[in-house]
């Protein structure tokens, strides 16, 4: 069946338009429906009257649709949210300012959507918005990673939690246990701001064993005066697998900023490593006027520290860095590291939350242990200018060592970007990524790969396989796949040879980028082409994941990975923008992407995990009427050939 160009402005699409190619109805049917039109018509007259006398009799006209009426159970039609947006005033949708007065990064979302009003979500709407295998609290806002470890059996997850509210405040450590990484258990806060020296806040921390087994936390305060400064806290039971209680050293603070160092510029303390001196290092983000650095310290207690000479890195006009991290990768295996270990055939990362940007950025390079400096492989994709964690909705990340398995594991907080009014009417805020497993990509020597944990594979059901799906340039293509609101997906893509020689004959491309680009609408040679996920029936809503092929001035191949927010609602006060980057294409490599769908979140992996993309989309009418996912091919001179499995996913059980 033929389908509608999926990318035309949503502004000029009638939503009740049916498909293109209908066949047209017979005579006979057309005069029999004219007669039931006529009769329809005559009975609605005849209760229009009654409901008049009624109305006049009452002197009561109702009341008008609203979000929280009666009708939340349903979705509400084009027409009542056009009534409700023309009676609601422009400043509703302002969002309020939240943490950067107290002194970390901005934790409301208003980019580019300052001042829309805010959708007019039911109750059912919004429950359709909660995840089924990623990680949350039953409640309330919830933000960073902290100290994630395995520990007697169990793996650990703390997080920064408000347990009043769904907004950013009251800041304590949320804890979670589970035995897959998949499967978690709640249990009671691990701490909360009850002391003069965290009063302000329980901010981000890391989790450290000891060559003993006894396991430190250390994490930042915000001062009764709003000082950040870093405290000790440690088990009250070493031998509790589940680390219920927690104790906060009596002569904390343990550290405070430096002189020269802002009272708002010290935070995240890192997870410790072993020097040759057989010292703890740590390493702690800040900045100097516009240079973002981390700051090295050395201890043997943990409560007594050194601060040495000069910073492990800094790079200019990066602004703070918050939530660093440090950590080896192997150039020859394909498992994780413990973070002590340095050597030959070892590669370190370091990775920054640039504070100005709301980004995490990463690079590789050398770590000289008895000078406590690292230096770059490559200062022009240096940290905090080059290369991302993610393209997408992915921030404030961490890892850790899973000495079970012998793996790096990544945390990030992935956050709402929707309207702070409707977070609050859902009652809950955020969400964090699903692991994913760090190596470095021994092919190109130049990027790590990040890749879901396999334990999520155990969610997978109900496998369908299309193989070799051709898909002509200007074409959709729909894939039967039903309960398309949970997903894992994994598809390959083939570009037809004969359009990439006439690509190499007929000119360049070489200004295209995912951001700057008009999406899955801006046409080119050999792209875009992919897939459309958490698509409505008529494409009205839908999010594109694509790769687009370009022709440097060089005449270089490059490949782009993008993920196209801007047709993903018609809500107006939810993130519209394109995300994605280059990602490297090895000489006769397939294409390939795996896309997690998780209802309001959707991971995007391409090339194995060279490049990542995390989308926050809240479609409108996927509550009240089946998701869709179909094959696109956008390109204007290639023909795509697909081959895919898609495998619905099980709700994981958190409780």
């Amino acid at each position: 069946m033929p389908f509608p160009n999926p990318f035309p402005a949503l502004s000029n699409r009638n939503d009740d338009a049916p498909l293109l190619g209908s066949a047209p109805l017979e005579p006979q049917l057309m005069r029999r429906r004219r007669i039931f039109v006529v009769v329809l018509l005559l009975m609605m007259g005849l209760v229009g009257v009654c409901s008049l006398v009624i109305l006049i009799t009452s002197g009561d006209g109702g009341e008008d649709w609203t979000p929280s009426g009666e009708d939340d159970d349903k979705c509400p039609s084009p027409k009542e949210v056009s009534e409700y947006l023309k009676a609601r005033r422009p400043e509703e949708g302002r969002p309020t300012l939240r943490g950067v007065h107290e002194g970390v990064s901005e934790k409301s979302f208003g980019k580019g959507r300052l001042g829309a009003i805010p959708y007019p979500w039911t109750k059912k709407m919004l429950a359709w918005q909660r995840t089924g295998y990623h990680f949350q609290p039953q409640k309330n806002w919830m933000n960073d990673p902290n100290g994630p470890l395995f520990y007697k059996g169990w793996y650990h997850f703390f997080y920064q939690y408000n347990p009043s509210g769904a907004v950013w405040g009251n800041i304590s450590w949320g804890h979670a246990v589970s035995k897959d990484l998949i499967n978690w258990r709640h249990l009671p806060l691990a701490m909360v701001p009850d002391q003069w020296y965290d009063i302000n806040g329980v901010w981000t921390g890391s989790a450290t064993i000891l060559q003993d087994g006894q396991l430190v936390m250390l994490y930042t305060g915000s001062t009764n005066t709003s000082v950040q400064v870093q405290n000790l806290a440690y088990p009250a039971d070493q031998s509790d697998p589940l680390l219920i209680n927690w104790v906060k050293y009596s002569a904390n603070p343990v550290l405070v900023p430096p002189p020269g160092i802002m009272d708002h510029d010290f935070r995240d303390p890192t997870t410790a490593w072993l020097t040759p001196e057989r010292k703890w290092r740590i390493i702690i983000g800040s900045k100097i006027n516009k240079t973002g650095i981390s700051l090295v310290y050395d201890t043997m207690d943990f409560k007594t520290y050194e601060m040495l000479d000069g910073v492990l890195h800094a790079v200019p006009e990066t602004g703070m860095w918050e939530c660093v991290d440090f950590y080896p990768v192997s150039e020859v295996e394909n498992e994780g590291m413990d973070t002590s270990v340095n050597g030959p055939k070892v590669k370190h990362v370091v990775k920054t939350s640039l504070d100005d940007d709301r980004n995490d950025y990463y690079a590789l390079g050398t770590y000289d242990s008895e000078a406590g400096i690292w230096t770059p492989d490559d200062p022009s994709i240096d940290v905090g200018i080059g290369l991302r964690y993610d393209y997408g909705i992915f921030y404030a990340s961490k890892t850790f060592y899973d000495k079970k398995l012998r793996r790096r594991i990544l945390w990030s907080w992935i956050k709402e970007t929707d309207s702070e009014k409707s977070d609050i009417q859902k009652g809950w805020a955020s969400l964090q990524a699903v692991p994913r497993t760090i190596v470095f990509d021994m092919k190109t020597g130049s990027n790590i790969l990040q890749w879901p944990v396999k334990e999520v594979e155990r969610l997978r059901r109900n496998r369908i396989v299309f193989d070799k799906v051709e898909v002509t340039a200007g074409s959709v293509v729909p894939l039967d796949v039903v309960s398309t609101s949970q997903l894992d997906i994994v598809a390959e893509f083939k570009v037809d040879e004969e359009a990439l020689k006439r690509m190499n004959v007929n000119g360049s491309d070489s200004s295209y980028s995912c951001q700057k680009s008009g999406g899955a609408a801006e046409r080119g040679a050999l792209g875009p082409f992919g897939l459309l996920v958490l698509a409505s029936k008529h494409l009205i809503e839908q999010t594109p994941i694509y790769f687009y092929i370009s022709k440097d001035t060089k005449g270089n191949f490059k490949t782009f990975f993008c993920a196209d927010h801007s047709r993903s609602s018609q809500a107006n006060d939810v993130d519209k923008e394109i995300y994605g980057s280059t990602v490297p294409v090895l000489k006769d490599e397939t294409l390939s992407m795996r896309i997690l769908v998780d209802r309001s979140i959707v991971e995007s992996f391409g090339q194995g995990g060279r490049s990542c993309i995390t989308s926050r989309v809240y479609p409108t009418r996927v509550a009240c009427e089946d998701v869709k996912i179909f094959l696109f091919n956008n390109a204007t001179d290639a023909r795509i050939t697909a081959s895919l499995q898609i495998w619905q996913m099980s709700s994981a059980s958190i409780q």
